[in-house]
């Protein structure tokens, strides 16, 4: 009797069950208008997403570069002073002009733009190798953007073989040019500038100076002295400094010297 009561309510009012059903059915959807504004908010949230990785990805590769960077410049600097702290004393036999015995002179060549020296320690085979002439030369940099320092490395056989880097004519036992070549290595690029300086020690009471130009024939000069500074400074990362390496031994172990 109660159903048959609200039935009839129900068909009073003018709604039947069907269409009631109907709405509620059409009451739990969505509109188009709010499918939109999701899928523009998830665009939006997508696009701060995909900014944020790409900041952090660009922060991550300039840190790595400046952290190889500044590796770059502490393994340059600690080869330079191996090198140097490895010099040894060792001649060669330049031939003069003249028909003459050739002249036994101390290996080494110091220039503001060059030099070339004997040592125990080389990039190829470290402190454990075979004697090593090494050449350092200054030259332009890529574009002629400031200047690049590179070196050569070439067996040390003996004063005859060391011989073959003198040249033939000209005052005095005058070596070659160093030239560059493909078995070049870059040790230092991107510089303003890039010179050596020799220390020079003086008999007593004489104090000892810094020269351009190491001319002694028959000596090593007390300390060497490289001067570097980049094109363009940074306090944000490690740049190539002035050097400053004493040499242990500088005069050949079998002569007499006087001081």
């Amino acid at each position: 009797m109660r159903r048959q009561a609200a039935g009839g309510r129900r068909q009073a009012a003018g709604r039947s069950p069907e269409r009631e059903t109907r709405n509620e059915k059409r009451e739990t959807g969505f509109t188009l208008l709010e499918l939109l504004v999701a899928i523009t908010l998830f665009s939006m949230l997508s696009v701060a997403i995909v900014i944020s990785l790409r900041v952090g990805l660009s922060a991550m590769n300039k840190v790595d570069s400046r952290l190889m960077s500044n590796r770059r410049v502490v393994g340059v600097e600690r080869v330079l002073e191996q090198e140097v702290a490895g010099i040894m004393p060792v001649t060669a036999d330049c031939q003069n002009n003249g028909d003459g015995p050739p002249a036994r002179i101390a290996f080494f060549q110091g220039e503001p733009q060059a030099m070339r020296l004997a040592s125990s320690y080389s990039l190829q085979e470290g402190s454990r190798g075979l004697p090593m002439i090494l050449e350092y030369l200054v030259i332009p940099g890529e574009n002629n953007e400031g200047v690049r320092l590179v070196v050569n490395e070439h067996l040390y056989t003996g004063p005859r073989g060391a011989g073959q880097f003198c040249a033939a004519s000209g005052p005095g036992a005058a070596f070659i040019p160093i030239q560059t070549g493909p078995t070049s290595f870059v040790l230092a690029d991107k510089l303003a500038y890039c010179r050596f300086s020799f220390r020079e020690l003086l008999p007593p009471p004489e104090s000892a100076r810094w020269v351009p130009i190491w001319t002694q024939q028959r000596l090593l000069p007390n300390a060497i002295r490289i001067e570097m500074a980049p094109i363009d400074p940074s306090a944000a990362r490690l740049e190539p400094v002035t050097l400053t390496m004493p040499v242990h031994v500088t005069r050949l172990p079998m002569e007499d010297y006087a001081y």
